[in-house]
């Protein structure tokens, strides 16, 4: 009786036949051949090697996921699907190049399976083995052999492709020869270092108190002196080395912030260590002592004065927080209702401005330390007037709670009493008075945004339906009310 691995070469060979490959003209078999065979210097995974054999039924013949399943089992389809492009029949393949690579990429970014990565790194090893060897003999002319003939495109797909591998993988020979094959065709695309085993320290918070809790990753008090920020999976080395940089370009600007002194390795997760000695999240304090949230509501409000009266240009390589805002319309709003979408756009261009924001400005990323407050999580720091730190503040303690509290209280560690009552107070504290009117306008405008953000999270599950839906549609309401209230959002 054949077995798995005997079958599938069989079945691929019959699926595949008469078939040859774009670049180099070889019959296409070799091809899967040459990915189970990479694939075996990786793992002794019979489902993996069988999956490399299988990799591209489902996309270049019409083999089926349905039939894969039927023959070699779940798991081998479900790794042969994170190698299958969405087809578009009706679309030439040339103009949809981009758009079925970040989709592709998306299911690689957020893919925990160790048998996914491996075969995304067979697979294209195999294609960039051939893509250097075309290069090294005809140059330039071989991206117009491809559907993407541009070859800073195509650079982008192999860079990210190793980005999302390298903590995984970069032990494995094959990691090491696919860095080496990027950096001929792109020369200085990786540090030299990239292709050799780097080895970070290797650490574990078991045990560790969680002290902090955002949208890239969670904060833990490593011991009495250290505290360090785990990223979520679908985090890079390039996304952590990008946040640390942030922080020392903002404590020169003047912020009080933590600074890493190091990137880590927390199991299959990229962590940063920060030293901060005796030193508690401002939500930890708050959860400990609710009735104080008047006083540390003050100590925001004046560390926000701190960061928003910086002045940053173009110059200073901050990014825009406008598009940020507009991410959030068009990944919702947008598909709810265009022109309503494009109202709300117009008035978030009213708000570029050259002062510094945090961009995460919440409790649980304000350390204190010796009773001043110290910063971390900077990777949104950027641009734009303060109403959008406003807005953000009022999105945490405000808006993810209206539909269901306990979201706040899970993330902030305190009520949503609690939370409410910090708001106030900060916003009474930051703008400097009492009047209820004042008052009143900006908590609208940054309601407004904080409800396009909520739309926008809404649509991230994929149109909203049942109780999705119904919440969705109370926001929409809100929103389009709050645009026909104002025709502009700064002063």
């Amino acid at each position: 009786m054949m077995n798995m691995l005997e079958e599938a070469i069989i079945y691929a060979t019959v699926m595949h036949q008469g078939k040859v490959r774009k670049i180099g003209n070889r019959t296409f078999i070799l091809h899967p051949m040459e990915v189970a065979q990479i694939l075996s210097t990786m793992t002794d995974d019979m489902e993996v090697i069988t999956a490399g054999i299988l990799h591209d039924i489902v996309e270049d013949t019409d083999g089926t996921l349905k039939e894969i399943e039927d023959r070699f089992g779940k798991r081998v389809a479900y790794l042969v699907s994170s190698e299958s492009e969405q087809k578009y029949p009706d679309e030439d393949k040339k103009s949809t190049w981009k758009r079925r690579k970040e989709a592709s990429l998306l299911v690689l970014k957020n893919s925990s399976d160790i048998g996914i990565k491996m075969l995304w790194l067979a697979d294209k090893l195999s294609n960039i083995r051939s893509l250097a060897g075309e290069f090294s003999a005809h140059g330039e002319k071989i991206w117009q052999m491809l559907n993407q003939s541009d070859p800073e495109l195509q650079k982008w797909y192999y860079q990210s492709i190793a980005e999302m591998l390298e903590l995984s993988l970069n032990k494995t020979g094959a990691f090491k020869e696919f860095i080496k094959h990027i950096n001929f065709i792109w020369p200085g695309t990786f540090d030299s270092e990239k292709g050799r085993y780097k080895k970070y320290k290797e650490v574990s918070t078991e045990g560790c108190k969680l002290i902090g809790r955002g949208a890239k990753g969670d904060v833990y008090r490593y011991n009495d002196e250290l505290v360090i920020k785990v990223f979520n999976q679908n985090n890079t080395y390039r996304d952590v080395e990008r946040e640390i940089a942030l922080s020392r370009k903002a404590f020169i600007l003047g912020v009080p912030t933590a600074i890493s002194f190091g990137i880590v390795s927390v199991g299959d997760r990229y962590g940063a260590m920060y030293e901060l000695v005796d030193s508690e999240t401002v939500s930890s304090l708050v959860a400990k002592n609710p009735g104080q949230a008047d006083s540390y509501a003050k100590i925001m409000s004046e560390l926000a004065h701190t960061i928003h009266g910086i002045k940053v240009s173009d110059q200073d390589e901050f990014p825009d927080a406008l598009e940020r805002l507009k991410s959030y319309v068009r990944g919702g709003l947008a598909k709810e209702d265009e022109k309503t979408a494009e109202k709300c756009i117009e008035l978030i261009n009213g708000l570029a401005a050259d002062t510094l924001i945090h961009g995460d400005f919440h409790t649980g990323n304000v350390f204190m330390q010796n009773g001043e407050p110290l910063l971390i999580d900077m990777d949104r720091l950027s641009r734009g007037n303060p109403l959008i730190e406003i807005s953000d503040l009022y999105y945490f303690y405000v808006v993810l709670g209206e539909n269901d509290p306990a979201v706040v209280e899970d993330f902030m560690g305190f009520s949503y009493q609690t939370a409410g009552k910090f708001f106030e107070s900060f916003l009474k504290c930051y703008m400097g008075t009492e009047d209820q009117g004042v008052l009143s306008e900006t908590i609208e405008k940054a309601s407004l945004i904080g409800y396009v953000r909520m739309v926008n999270k809404l649509w991230k599950k994929g149109a909203p339906s049942g109780a999705d839906r119904d919440v969705a549609d109370r926001y929409m309401e809100k929103i389009r009310g709050l645009l026909g209230k104002y025709d502009m959002l700064a002063k």
